[in-house]
């Protein structure tokens, strides 16, 4: 007998994790092997052969995490990331924590050395008597814990994928030593994990009848979309568009809503629009709906308490915990985000119904007169109601590519259902103020922990969910040198990925920021690197582009079409991003100024 036929013969627990898997429909586990993780690539192996999960190797474990995050946003389904022992699991805390703050439901699966030598030196040894890396996920996970005994797995299992997949919901991780996971069991599921998975549309409706009667005695409401609104974000545009009240994006929240919809005023907060924080400082604005936030600095443009944070605001959210952040609010209003506007809207529709009007609040146009949508977005890079805003006006004849015409190009050459991640830095500035897609739902940052690199892993695991669609990330040089290996990931699956460069030499954020705070000039150079050669390098397709007319002359249509692209954009390094509220904010001064510069 072969060794393949009597690897299949084997029936270890990690075969049974595995199943359990397969039925919640994780179709990857994104990871780095080695010694004590083997018997689960072992397992992956056996199950790739028949169709079930099968393992994609990320060049770094943080990298395999964002990849695991990248995913489960992409497609709503569990994100599985694993790890070795000692090293390979404290590589994994970075990209655990950015999507335990972005609340991604995602298994965390670790492994440990083998129970016997628990304190005993052996190499990379993470136990409770070593370096104790169960004890380093508390603060990041929702469900944290070791699997010792074959029959913990299950019930352990349960409670960690429940955890993550509940609302608010996050990371789960389990410890698994490598003799536990080699334990012979009965590989066949016995119990119906998928069927514990759907989560109740929990409404607190005492809170809903009160937002009612707020909105009774209201004269104009303004709503502002957060993170956390995608699930409800047709009912809460419904709604808006019922009462012909603007809205408003917070910057994690601006993925949700369709930039060329003419109720929209723009971002608020950090890099936002101006119209945005004008929107909310109109004084016939009596009402602030702030949905799906955590108001953290960014979201509230550095705690800006006279645009935002004071008694005309209602906060709605899923997760109590967030309300603590919002003690000024009027009103707190609990539970799933789609269900509360599909109250909402319901009763708005039933009481004009019947002939009445459950609120004083006026059915008045938008705040100001807006043209007409006229013509395809497909031809246009910025929304007609944010009349300032003109991207291809950056076109410049000679000299760098300035980051917002940049911007203009992606989103004129690139098909309307392209998803776009921007990176942590200046690249999620600029991206905030200048990129305006096409759809909604197609723009993604994770601005939680802000962790640079992020979309380059993300990118990757965004195109294993999507299947084809192009994605484009959008980052940093300094990002590109720190986690810029996944590329190869890319390359070796033929990922229709295109990495997009904001190459200025420098850690731009810092650079500017350290201008524009009046701090040392310290620290930001970095070397110039030709990165299309390092794509080249790496098995892609790299240009350099490094002027507009480069950047209008490249092969739009055949980007991505065979594998990763690399554009290696040189940037115009003077080119002042939209970050003032950052810089107010690290200076102490939380009174904003109007204008975003």
């Amino acid at each position: 007998m072969g060794n393949e036929a009597r690897s299949e013969m084997k029936k270890e627990l990690s075969d049974l994790l595995l199943n359990y898997l397969e039925q919640i429909g994780v179709e990857y586990v994104f990871g780095v092997p080695g010694g004590a993780i083997e018997p689960l690539y072992d397992a992956l192996a056996r199950s790739a052969r028949r169709g079930g999960p099968h393992a994609v190797v990320a060049r770094h474990e943080t990298g395999a995490a964002f990849m695991a995050e990248g995913y489960a946003r992409e497609t709503g389904r569990l994100g599985v990331v694993c790890a070795t022992t000692g090293p390979g699991t404290t590589n994994l805390i970075t990209g655990v924590a950015s999507a335990y703050l972005e609340r991604v439901p995602m298994l965390v699966i670790s492994a440990q050395t083998a129970l016997p030598d628990f304190g005993r030196g052996a190499l990379q040894e993470s136990s409770c008597t070593a370096i104790n890396t169960v004890a380093m996920f508390d603060d990041c996970t929702v469900y944290n814990s070791l699997v010792s005994h074959p029959d913990q797995l299950e019930h352990k299992l349960f409670s960690a994928v429940i955890t993550a997949t509940r609302t608010p919901g996050g990371p789960a991780h389990l410890s698994i030593p490598r003799d536990v996971l080699r334990i012979e069991v009965d590989p066949r599921t016995k119990y119906d994990l998928f069927g514990q998975l759907p989560r109740p549309r929990l409404v607190d409706h005492a809170a809903v009848e009160s937002l009612c009667l707020t909105m009774r005695n209201s004269r104009r409401a303004v709503i502002v979309v957060g993170e956390r609104c995608g699930s409800g974000i047709d009912k809460l545009m419904r709604f808006a568009e019922h009462l012909s009240a603007p809205v408003i994006a917070m910057p994690q929240g601006k993925e949700w809503v369709d930039p060329y919809h003419p109720l929209y005023r723009g971002v608020f907060g950090f890099a936002g629009h101006p119209s945005a924080r004008l929107t909310l400082l109109d004084p016939s604005v009596d009402l602030i709906l702030a949905a799906g936030t955590r108001l953290d600095e960014f979201a509230t443009g550095g705690w800006d308490r006279e645009a935002l944070l004071n008694e005309r605001l209602v906060h709605i959210h899923e997760d109590p915990a967030d309300f603590v952040r919002s003690p000024m609010a009027q009103l707190h209003v609990l539970g799933d985000i789609g269900a509360i506007f599909e109250r909402l809207l319901a009763r708005l529709e039933a009481e004009q119904a019947a002939g009445r009007d459950c609120r004083r609040m006026a059915l008045a146009p938008p705040l100001e007169t807006l043209p007409e949508r006229r013509g395809s977005p497909e031809l246009r890079c910025a929304p007609t109601n944010l009349v300032h805003l003109n991207p291809a006006a950056y076109r410049r004849s000679e000299g760098a590519v300035e980051p917002p015409y940049l911007l203009c190009s992606l989103v004129r050459h690139l098909p309307p259902e392209t998803r776009f991640l921007a990176d942590a830095g200046n690249s999620f500035a600029w991206t905030t103020h200048y990129l305006h897609p096409q759809r909604a739902g197609t723009y993604r940052v994770a601005m939680g922990f802000g962790s640079m690199g992020w979309a380059i892993g993300a990118a990757v695991g965004t195109s294993f969910g999507c299947h084809g669609t192009p994605v484009v990330c959008i980052t940093g040089d300094g990002s590109m040198l720190m986690s810029g290996q996944e590329l190869t990931c890319a390359v070796v699956h033929r990922l229709p990925v295109l990495f997009v460069i904001l190459n200025d030499s420098a850690l731009g954020m810092v650079k500017h920021g350290q201008r524009l705070g009046g701090a040392e000039s310290i620290a930001f150079e970095l070397p110039p690197v030709d990165f299309a050669a390092m794509a080249r390098a790496m098995g892609a397709i790299g240009f350099r582009v490094d002027s507009s007319e480069t950047l209008d002359g490249l092969p739009w249509e055949e980007l991505g079409c065979s594998g990763p692209v690399v554009l290696d954009v040189v940037i115009d390094a003077e080119a002042i991003p939209p970050i003032g509220t950052r810089v107010r904010t690290l200076a102490g001064n939380r009174q904003n100024d109007p204008v975003e510069v």
